[in-house]
Formats: C-alpha cells, structure tokens, sequence
C-alpha cells in the first residue's frame, strides 16, 4: 500500500520551507497535485505540523535513541506527520497515520527506515497519554518551547519583555488558528455584511477595526470574496491605514507594498469624497506584486470597488532606491521578523532566528534612511512593521529621530482607539491582547 498523495505533498511543502521557501507559497503549488476534496486536510496537515513542531519533536525525541538530529531530514519530517495525525487528528485512524508514515519511509530510505518509523509511532501511539512535558510553574522557558512549540530563544525574549503569564498567553494565541478577516471594498461595512448574509454567510464586526468583518465558519474565503468586493486582511493590517489616516486627496507612495492590503485601505482613504488621491504601491519585483495584481483585476471588475482599485497605480522598485519624491504620504512597511503573524505563518517561527533579528535591523535602518528625502515638508512618513521586537520598532523610530530631526512623531487622536497607542502615540497591537495579528506603527511628520 502506497502513501496517499496528500501525505506526498504535506512532506514536498516541508521540504521546502526547510530549503527557506514560504510555507505559503510551496502550499500552494502542492495543492495543484491533490483533490479538491483533500486539500483543507492537506492544509491542516501541514500548518498543524509547522504550527506544533516543538511539542511533536519533544513527544517523539524520547523514542530515537541517537537523538532527532541524528535523522535524515526526510524521516524526521515524516515522523511529525505521522505523530501530528495520532495526536491531533482525531479524523484519521490510529493505525492510518502509522502504516501510512511507514510506507514514506520505506519508499523515501528503504526497509531499514520504515522500520524506524514504524517503531517510534506506535511507541508514540502506545504512550500518547501519558506523554510528560516540563511544568509551566517550575520550567515556564522549557514548557513554553515544548509543549508551547516555539523556539527558545524567542521564549526566553518574550519571558524577558512579558514574564512568564503574558509570555504563555502570547503562545498560545499563536498556536491558536487564525480566523478568516475580511476587508470590504468600496462597500460599507453593515452593507457587506448584509451582501454576505444574502449569500449564506455570516459575519461579525471587529470592535477594534471599524474597517474590517469576521467571516463566521464554515465559510471559505473563496465563497466570501465571490459574495461580496473585499480582500482577505487580518485586522491589524487595516488598524495601520487607519493609524496613517491619510487625508482625503493625498499622493501615497507604498514603499514595500506586497501583499498589498494596505495599499488598497490607503486609496480608499485619499478618495474619499470624490478627491484626487492616489496610491503607488511599489515592491523590489513583479512576482512580489503578484497578489496585489490579482486583488486589482478583480476589484475593478466591481462596479463599487472599480473607483478604488483605480487609484492604485504599481511600481517595480527597490525601497532602497525608491523612484518617486514629494510624497504627501510614505507608508514603509519594513521587512521584518514577522513575530506577530506567527499564527498566520507558523513556519516563521523556525526560520528566524537572532542573526536574522540584526540582519533587517540593518536593512531596516537602510530602508527609513532612503524614504525620509521622498516625503513632502509637511508631509507624514509612516514606519511600519509585524514584528514584536522592540529592536524593530520602538528603537528604529529613536534611531530615525535622532539622525533625522526635521521629523518628529505625532498621532491622531481618534484615529485608533486610545488602548492601541503607547505613551509615545505609537500603534502597537499584541496577538495575545486582542486575538489578531501583532503590528507596530508610527507616525513621523516632516517638519522642515
């Protein structure tokens, strides 16, 4: 008996994010090889394995003898899936997640493999429930990388900034699956939501994102999007163009704009009441504007939505060399370590690490160095990122102001709710505060 194709693909998509791929991406291409009526549980095999990757390596060390590392990475991988589907697919029977694994593991390293595999999954299977893991009270660090499932030095970060009960609610929003948002496009909000009812969909309003509706199981975004003109965009994501609050009429430029959410709240901003305004949204290449042109063809095929995906003009273009100048607006959302969307993209968690943190720290400064000469006297540049790290945000606007004093931080009042802005007018939202994605913002005003 052969693996079953889905089982295939789950191990192609982790092959690839451990060749440094997106886990988005490489999901996406492997859903073409699988039945349209196996690729939710393909999805939930593969984010369930990236998503709990510390607590199934903690369950599974104690049956390899030589240690996980000592594994060939394919069979490790295959192991996770194997133990992901004992212990948390209670769809999937016991004896199908092993025979299953075993035969990707005959086929992937020979006989000698399958018996591995064989042999620590029915270990596993055998002593599920009484798996032992460190306690939270006397080991917080050890169980939240454990059985919390992210990796110690980020733990250790977060105990340092949170202590130990805001570092375990902040895991476990994390581990949490993430809902489905959505962003109505030249719609009100209650409107939409009734479009959507229409449809047999149900919504709910977000209480701390007037912009944005909660798309109610088991209501797919493909079925949302088909209902009604929006885009798919977490929460926190609009709370950053409401922070911008750019002004009716304004000229934006979109410095880093992939995926290009933010690019489309902005326009519908500066239009407002009939207005000139208009977006750039520009990224290093074409391929990273691809969902933006995707969102764009679809919008303007909308009579309500036209108006505003046609204020959106695109620009291939490094936010290092940026072409564009005399910006009412520049909106730099900064690449980042992303510790804020690790819900949204658990592979995250496993990609970065501290060398990566002072890596676009560096980059970081480049890219606020390079916007500052492209905003208007007068006008507003705002810095942005996903991250959690101070290093990343609080420290970069110092850092900015410092060597930049025509540019001084603002807020506005009312723009977001007074519990989303630090002392300093910062926007700061945390996952585990507010059950949506992290994001930081801040709003820097040329002076002179």
């Amino acid at each position: 008996m052969s693996a079953t194709p889905a089982r295939w693909a789950a191990l192609d998509v982790l092959r690839a994010v451990r060749a440094g791929e997106l886990a988005d991406r490489a999901l996406v291409r492997a859903r073409e090889r699988v039945a349209p009526r196996e690729r939710a549980w393909l999805h939930e095999l593969v984010y369930g394995v990236l998503r709990l990757r510390g607590r199934l390596d903690h369950a599974l060390a104690r049956y390899v003898r030589r240690g996980l590392s000592s594994l060939d990475p394919d069979i490790l991988d295959v192991l996770r899936l194997g133990a992901y589907q004992l212990l948390e697919m209670a769809s999937v029977p016991a004896y199908a997640a092993v025979s299953q694994a075993v035969e990707m593991g005959k086929a992937l390293a020979g006989r000698g493999a399958g018996g591995l595999v064989n042999g620590v999954l029915q270990s596993l299977r055998r002593e599920q429930a009484t798996l032992a893991f460190p306690d939270f009270a006397s080991d917080p660090g050890a169980h939240l990388a454990s059985w919390g499932s992210h990796p110690p030095w980020l733990v250790e970060r977060w105990l340092a900034r949170f202590g130990a009960e805001g570092a375990r609610e902040l895991v476990e929003a994390n581990n949490r699956r993430p809902e489905l948002y959505l962003r109505p496009v030249g719609v009100a909000l209650e409107a939409a939501r009734a479009v959507l009812r229409g449809a047999g969909i149900e919504s709910e309003p977000v209480p701390i994102a007037p912009d944005a509706l909660r798309v109610l199981p088991p209501a797919t975004a493909r079925e949302a999007l088909r209902a009604v003109p929006a885009i798919v965009q977490d929460p926190a994501a609009g709370l950053v163009v409401r922070y911008a609050a750019a002004a009716p009429g304004a000229r934006v430029a979109d410095l880093c704009a992939a995926p290009g959410g933010k690019a489309l709240g902005l326009a519908q901003a500066v239009i407002a009441g009939e207005s000139d305004g208009y977006v750039l949204a520009a990224d290093a290449s074409w391929d990273r504007l691809g969902r933006l042109r995707e969102n764009l063809e679809r919008l303007r095929a909308d009579p309500a939505a036209a108006p505003v995906a046609g204020r959106v003009g695109l620009a291939v273009a490094d936010a290092r060399w940026p072409a564009v100048g005399g910006a009412d607006v520049v909106l730099l959302d900064v690449p980042c370590t992303g510790t804020g969307t690790l819900r949204r993209h658990p592979d995250g968690r496993w990609r970065i690490g501290p060398t990566d943190l002072a890596a676009l720290v560096e980059l970081q400064r480049e890219l606020l160095a390079a916007a500052a000469p492209l905003v208007r006297r007068g006008g507003l540049l705002v810095y942005a990122t996903c991250s959690l790290e101070p290093e990343e945000n609080e420290s970069q606007v110092e850092w900015f102001l410092q060597r930049h004093p025509q540019f001084a931080i603002e807020t506005v009042p009312g723009a977001v709710d007074a519990a989303l802005r630090d002392e300093g007018g910062r926007l700061i939202v945390l996952p585990h505060q507010w059950d949506v994605d992290g994001a930081f913002a801040a709003r820097l005003r040329r002076l002179s």
